[in-house]
């Protein structure tokens, strides 16, 4: 899987790129945890969405946020990391100029910036949030959630407790014309350690593959 390095706002920023043969594959970007805690686009969860969608038939890019591994820059409060998210859905886009369909991904902070992105693009179809912390971030910016997707987390998250994320849920589905789906990972914690991950990412295909499926009748 070839090393990238793409322009972004602040300089370069480096990521993964795995396309596909078929011209016309559905695109789709992964993004990573809180830069100031660990957080690079080689987080297990990171890792493993991006294979997932890759053997679903995506072309997929993840990448490292501004000052994190080679990529330039410094982290800036989610602003930033939400215009190096732009510039990385816009590089994929120019590689991929005849896909159809276009997802983001995101894992904890990646969710939170994730679903910025999805605000600012109408083009994206779907969206996959993991573990989103809505006990830290403010996600009332989603009125309304511009397309439907898929919110996972676990039930023994410490992190970013369960009970956030349902009451967040439970807005999101108050909205008309979209569908938010929620599931929730029995025992798993905020990283889906052992043996938590395979389940975790087996509701995620079984969600994606369901909704192409949908999309091509």
């Amino acid at each position: 899987m070839p090393e990238v390095i793409f322009p972004g706002p602040e300089g370069r920023l480096e990521g993964r790129y795995h396309p596909q043969k078929e011209r016309d594959a559905p695109i789709a970007i992964i993004l990573h945890p809180h830069p100031q805690f660990g957080g690079t686009m080689n987080n297990k969860v990171v890792y493993n969405l991006h294979y997932a969608f890759h053997r679903m038939g995506f072309t997929v890019l993840r990448f490292n946020f501004r000052g994190v591994g080679r990529s330039q820059g410094e982290y800036d409060q989610g602003v930033g990391e939400l215009s190096d998210a732009a510039s990385a859905l816009d590089y994929l886009q120019s590689m991929n100029q005849n896909s159809k369909h276009c997802w983001v991904a995101g894992f904890s902070f990646g969710a939170w910036i994730g679903m910025q992105l999805l605000m600012r693009r109408p083009e994206i179809t779907g969206f996959i949030s993991v573990s989103p912390p809505a006990n830290t971030y403010d996600f009332s910016f989603l009125a309304p959630c511009p397309s439907s997707g898929l919110i996972i987390n676990g039930t023994a998250d410490r992190v970013a407790p369960p009970a956030d994320t349902r009451t967040l849920v439970s807005k999101l589905q108050e909205q008309k014309g979209i569908t938010v789906t929620h599931s929730e990972i029995e025992g798993a914690d905020h990283f889906f350690k052992d043996p938590h991950m395979e389940p975790m990412i087996g509701t995620v295909s079984d969600y994606v593959k369901r909704r192409l499926t949908e999309n091509t009748r």
